[in-house]
This record gives structure tokens, C-alpha cells and sequence, in this order.
């Protein structure tokens, strides 16, 4: 039994004329015969009693019907998949993501999933940092990564989505809460809180290179495990923090603020960006749909 066969069937069930039903199927009428001959000589049960004015069901054809139907709509709808999948429009795309300064456009992609292609499906994942969202991408466990990196492993493309910046964050009681920019050589002195270095933090790094440009050593009296946590310890003031720009924009916590760091120290070091990040070339016409979408906000 074969979808050629069920196809004829289905039309001859429908009309219960011959001729009709070969006109539907654009063929003629002797081999649309030949075909319902031949699947009632498979199932080995007559589908029609006919004659030379009529055409009509046999009971066997009538059990026939429904699951006639039945097989050509599972056929239409595994080709529909199909199709869709190869053109990119359904599927699963992981995405990982690490900073409060990736949530506006992890929001937008999901909107844009749902809106324009609701068949893609978001696997979203976070970290506090940067490092194991790339360490995840090269290994295979996501398809799309949005942080900060200064070197990238081989096979691994990247784009700007936000230019970023460095900011110090103090307590509102600081000498300097007030100013307008603060460059570091005012701050190189005091107590710093941190995210661990051993993570990979950007922050941290920055800040130690920071520290040797200018011939200091930093004095980080603490290391915390997030960004909020860093910002509670300077709202305490158990020290400075050296932050990014857009966890700036973020703060809520009315008793730290957040000054930019002078354009000739951001110089000193390597730039801050969020970057999306993938696994190039992009086999996956889903994941390229959902790459086209994340890097048209930019």
C-alpha cells in the first residue's frame, strides 16, 4: 500500500465516479483503475461495487476511508515539518546569556521568536559571568552566547551588540559620588570589592589591569559572587567596585552611585561590549534564524 494508491482511493471514495476522480488526479481513468485494482488486490477485499452506471462503497472501503485520511495527513504534516525545519522556522535555539545588560535583548528575541516565528522554541540559560556561557558554546551545550570575551576559541565568531563602558561604583557618602568622571588614579588606592578572578570575570580583570598600568597594587578586600552582591558591599562601604557602565543604568540601590571612568583609562583597556557569540560555520537553519533576528536589534 503506498500514498499513489490511498490518493486514488480517497478521490474515487469521495466521488464515487470514475471519471470524476481521475480528472481530480490529472490522470486517465484506465490507470486510476489499474491502481484501486491493484490495492484491493493487496488488502485481498474489494473497496467498490461498480457497475456500468454506478460506483459505490463496499463496506471494507468504507472502513477504509478514515484511515486513508488519516495516513495522508500524518504524510502532509511530517513534509510540512520537514520543510519548515530546513527553512529555519521550527526548532529549538539555547541561548545563554550572562549580565543584567543582555536581559533587554534576550526579552526581544523571545518576543520576535514568538511574534514572527512561532515555531522556534527558546532553551534560555544564564550564568554570572561570561566565561562558562563560552566554555558551553564550544563544547556544544548552547548554539547562541551573549557576553564579554577578550579571546575567542577557534571556530567561534562574534558580534557587537552594545558598546559598553567601565564605571566606579561608591558608596553615596564618597569624596567622588558627585562628580562628573572619576579617572582611576583618584580611586587607585581605596578598598575594592570584586567578582573572582578565577571565574573570568571582565570586571576584575580590568581593574588588575588597571591597577598595573598604573604601578599600584589593588587592595581587593573582598570577592563576591554576582554584581548585586559587589553593589551591597560598596552600599556598605567595605569598598569601591569597578563595574560595567550598564549595570549603572540598571542600579536601584539608592545608596550607591555609579561614575563613569575617565575615556583615557576605558583606553588603557580592552574594551567591555556585549558580544553574541556562536559556533562558525552556523549549520543550523534555525539557529541562523534566530541569529538574523538577535543581530538586527543591534
Amino acid at each position: 500500500m503506498d500514498i499513489r494508491q490511498l490518493e486514488a482511493f480517497l478521490a474515487v471514495a469521495e466521488h464515487l465516479h470514475f471519471g470524476r476522480a481521475a480528472d481530480q488526479l490529472f490522470m486517465a481513468q484506465a490507470p486510476l483503475s489499474r491502481t484501486i485494482k491493484s490495492l484491493e488486490d493487496e488488502l485481498d477485499a474489494r473497496l467498490f461495487d461498480r457497475n456500468t452506471r454506478t460506483v459505490a462503497l463496499t463496506h471494507a472501503g468504507a472502513a477504509l476511508v478514515e484511515p486513508a485520511r488519516a495516513v495522508l495527513a500524518a504524510v502532509r504534516r511530517a513534509a510540512e515539518t520537514v520543510s519548515a525545519v530546513a527553512s529555519g522556522e521550527t526548532g529549538a535555539v539555547r541561548v545563554e546569556f550572562s549580565g543584567v545588560a543582555a536581559h533587554p535583548f534576550v526579552a526581544a528575541l523571545a518576543r520576535d521568536m514568538r511574534g514572527e516565528h512561532p515555531g522556534i522554541r527558546l532553551e534560555l540559560s544564564s550564568q554570572s559571568i561570561s566565561r562558562p556561557v563560552m566554555r558551553n558554546l564550544v563544547d556544544g551545550k548552547i548554539d547562541v552566547g551573549l557576553g564579554r570575551w577578550d579571546q575567542l576559541p577557534p571556530g567561534v565568531s562574534t558580534s557587537v551588540l552594545m558598546p559598553d563602558s567601565l564605571s566606579v561604583a561608591l558608596p553615596r557618602t564618597h569624596r567622588l559620588a558627585a562628580a562628573g568622571t572619576v579617572t582611576f588614579a583618584q580611586v587607585m588606592e581605596e578598598s575594592f570589592v570584586s567578582l573572582p578572578y578565577a571565574w573570568g570575570s571582565v570586571t576584575t580583570d580590568r581593574l588588575w589591569r588597571l591597577g598595573y598600568a598604573y604601578g599600584t597594587v589593588i587592595d581587593n578586600v573582598q570577592f563576591a559572587p554576582d554584581t548585586q552582591a559587589c553593589i551591597a558591599l560598596v552600599s556598605a562601604g567595605v569598598g569601591c567596585h569597578l563595574a560595567l557602565a550598564s549595570v549603572g543604568l540598571c542600579n536601584v540601590n539608592p545608596d550607591v552611585v555609579f561614575i563613569p571612568l575617565a575615556p583615557a583609562d576605558v583606553e588603557r583597556v580592552p574594551d567591555v561590549h556585549l558580544r553574541a557569540a556562536w559556533r562558525d560555520p552556523v549549520d543550523s537553519p534555525v539557529v541562523k534564524t534566530a541569529l538574523g533576528q538577535l543581530l538586527n536589534r543591534k
